[in-house]
C-alpha cells in the first residue's frame, strides 16, 4: 500500500524537517528542565552521602543545618560521644559565601559552601570522602580542600574572609543542596570566618561593655576582661555529625540524645525529606509549571503545523474522497504525519539536551526513565494535536475536487 503520509512528507520535506527541528529544541528544553530537577535531588543526596553521617544533631526546634540556621556550643560533641550506639561525632559548620582567588589584579570569585571540619583524616564525619589530587587537611589552620568545580588548583592561594588558605587537596562532586561546590577548611578557621565580628564591631562592643557599671566593680578584679574575652570567643558550630555503631538502629540512638541533651536529631531519611520538601520544593513546583507550559506550547505548535499542512492540501483530500478513499485512511495519514513530526522533534531534543547539559552551570541529570516518559508524552501530545486537523479533513466535500 502506498504511504500517503510518506508521499506528502516527501513533497514538503523541508518545511517538515525545519518544523521538527524547532519542536525538537523545545523538547530538548523540556528534557533539560526535568534534568535540572533530577540534578537538584541528586545534589541533595550527594550532600548527605558526602557528609558521612548517620545522624545530624542540631539546635533544638530547628531543621538545621541545611534548611535552617542552627547553633551549638562546640563542646556538645563530647557529651554525644558518650551516648549508647555512637561510634564517632564531629563538629561541623556551613557557610555559603564568595571565595576569591589570590594573586591576580582582578581575582576571580567563586560562590561556594565553606565547610569547617576537624582535620582528623578520611572516614570521619564531615570529611571529603575521596580526593582526586593532593591530600586531606592535616593542620589546624590555613589549609583547604576544594571541589574541582570551583576551578581552584592544587597549591593555589584563596581568600576566605581575612585569611589566605592554601589548596592542599581537590575532591569531586562535593556540593551543597543548591549545587554550590564545597571548600573544606579547619573548624577553628571556619568558626572565625562565620562568627567573628569585624574589627570595628569588636571595638564598639568593648566600649559598650566597658560602660556597664556592673562590670566595673572594685571588688571583682578582672571581671570586665573576662566578659570581653567571652564575647570574642568563637565557640559555636552549626551541627554535630554522628556515625553510629554497626548494626545500631538510628532511631534508637537518636531518641536518647533528643530526650537527655535537649537537641533535635535527624536520621538520614528524615534529613533527606527535609532537603527535598523544604529546600527544593518551591523550585520543583516552578519546574513542574514550566514542564506543563512547555507541553502545552509543544501541543499547540504540532496542532498548528499539522492543521496548516492539512488546509494546504484540501483539494488533494477532496480528490481522495472522490475516488473512494475511506475517512479512516485520510485520518491515518494526518495522524502519521503528526507522530512523525513528534518523533523527529524527540530525536533532535534528546540529542540537544545530551549535548548542552554538561555546559549548564547547574548539574543536569538526564535519566533514561525521563527520556522514555518524555517519548510517550510526545507521542500522546502529537496524537491529540492531530485531532483538529483530522476534523477539518473529514469535513472536506468531495465536490471541491471538481469545483475551482
Amino acid at each position: 500500500m502506498i504511504s500517503l503520509a510518506g508521499r506528502d512528507i516527501a513533497h514538503a520535506w523541508g518545511k517538515f524537517v525545519l518544523t521538527g527541528i524547532g519542536l525538537g529544541l523545545l523538547i530538548g528544553v523540556t528534557l533539560t528542565m526535568a534534568g535540572v530537577y533530577r540534578g537538584m535531588v541528586d545534589d541533595a543526596k550527594a550532600l548527605l552521602d558526602n557528609s558521612g553521617a548517620d545522624l545530624w544533631v542540631v539546635q533544638q526546634n530547628t531543621q538545621g543545618p541545611y534548611a535552617e540556621s542552627s547553633s551549638l556550643t562546640d563542646d556538645t560533641y563530647r557529651s554525644i560521644l558518650g551516648m549508647a550506639g555512637v561510634a564517632r561525632a564531629a563538629n561541623v559548620t556551613y557557610l555559603t559565601m564568595q571565595v576569591a582567588e589570590q594573586g591576580d589584579d582582578k581575582p576571580r570569585e567563586v560562590r561556594a559552601m565553606v565547610v569547617g571540619i576537624t582535620p582528623d583524616g578520611a572516614g570521619h564525619p564531615g570529611q571529603p570522602t575521596y580526593l582526586v589530587e593532593g591530600r586531606q587537611l592535616t593542620r589546624s589552620h590555613y589549609e583547604a580542600v576544594a571541589d574541582i568545580a570551583t576551578g581552584f588548583k592544587l597549591g593555589q592561594k584563596i581568600r576566605i574572609r581575612r585569611n589566605d588558605y592554601t589548596v592542599v587537596g581537590l575532591t569531586r562532586r562535593m556540593v551543597s543542596s543548591g549545587g554550590d561546590p564545597m571548600v573544606f577548611i579547619p573548624i577553628k578557621d571556619a568558626q572565625q570566618a562565620q562568627f567573628l565580628k569585624d574589627n570595628d564591631a569588636i571595638v564598639r562592643q568593648r566600649e559598650r561593655t566597658a560602660q556597664n557599671p556592673a562590670l566595673n566593680r572594685p571588688g571583682v578584679p578582672g571581671l570586665l576582661d573576662a566578659v570581653i574575652a567571652s564575647q570574642n570567643a568563637n565557640n559555636s558550630v552549626n551541627a554535630v555529625l554522628v556515625q553510629i555503631e554497626p548494626g545500631a538502629d538510628p532511631q534508637s540512638v537518636a531518641e536518647p540524645i533528643r530526650r537527655w541533651k535537649r537537641l533535635s536529631v535527624y536520621t538520614r531519611a528524615q534529613m533527606h525529606t527535609i532537603l527535598i520538601e523544604k529546600l527544593i520544593a518551591t523550585a520543583a513546583r516552578q519546574i513542574a509549571m514550566f514542564l506543563v507550559i512547555l507541553a502545552i506550547v509543544s501541543a499547540a505548535i504540532v496542532a498548528f503545523i499539522i492543521y496548516t499542512l492539512t488546509l494546504g492540501k484540501i483539494r488533494e483530500i477532496a480528490v481522495l474522497k472522490l475516488i473512494g478513499t475511506k475517512n479512516r485512511t485520510i485520518a491515518s495519514m494526518i495522524l502519521q504525519q503528526a507522530v512523525a513530526l513528534g518523533l523527529i522533534g524527540f530525536v533532535v531534543g534528546k540529542v540537544s539536551a545530551t549535548f548542552w547539559a554538561p555546559i549548564f552551570p547547574k548539574y543536569v541529570l538526564l535519566e533514561s526513565g525521563d527520556a522514555i516518559r518524555g517519548f510517550f508524552a510526545v507521542v500522546v501530545i502529537c496524537v491529540l494535536a492531530s485531532f483538529l486537523a483530522i476534523r477539518a479533513a473529514l469535513k472536506v466535500d468531495p465536490a471541491e475536487a471538481i469545483g475551482g
